[in-house]
């Protein structure tokens, strides 16, 4: 790899891990979902305690399961006291396992590699 790509990976990388993005999950046939059309994700679901640990984040949101507005980054927000704090624990079949506190309680879940759309890895 020439020194060229090797920056310009570099820059995407850094500019990606600085990067908040913004998706409006919904409720479709009994699970949340989401769609993406700037990368092509159209009722994209969440599986395997993702959607647990979605409930227990909009337990207060009135009507959240028309759709409400969820910001994610790969760097941490800059607040004493997230609301939602999850951290990578295993790669698995191309997504990633993840642990965290959501208000206080235990979660775990998969994201599937549909994240890839958002990050380099």
């Amino acid at each position: 790899m020439s020194i060229i790509n090797k920056i310009k990976k570099m820059e995407e990388a850094r500019a990606a891990s600085n990067a908040l993005f913004a998706i409006n999950p919904y409720r479709r046939q009994g699970t949340w979902v989401f769609d993406d059309p700037g990368v092509g994700l159209y009722a994209e679901p969440f599986v395997a305690g993702i959607p647990e640990m979605i409930d227990v984040l909009v337990k207060d949101i009135p009507n959240a399961d028309d759709g409400f507005l969820m910001i994610f980054s790969a760097s941490p927000f800059a607040t004493p006291d997230p609301i939602a704090k999850i951290e990578k624990v295993a790669d698995d079949l191309g997504g990633a396992w993840y642990r965290g506190k959501l208000y206080g309680e235990r979660m775990h879940g998969w994201l599937c590699p549909a994240l890839l759309k958002y990050f380099n890895e």
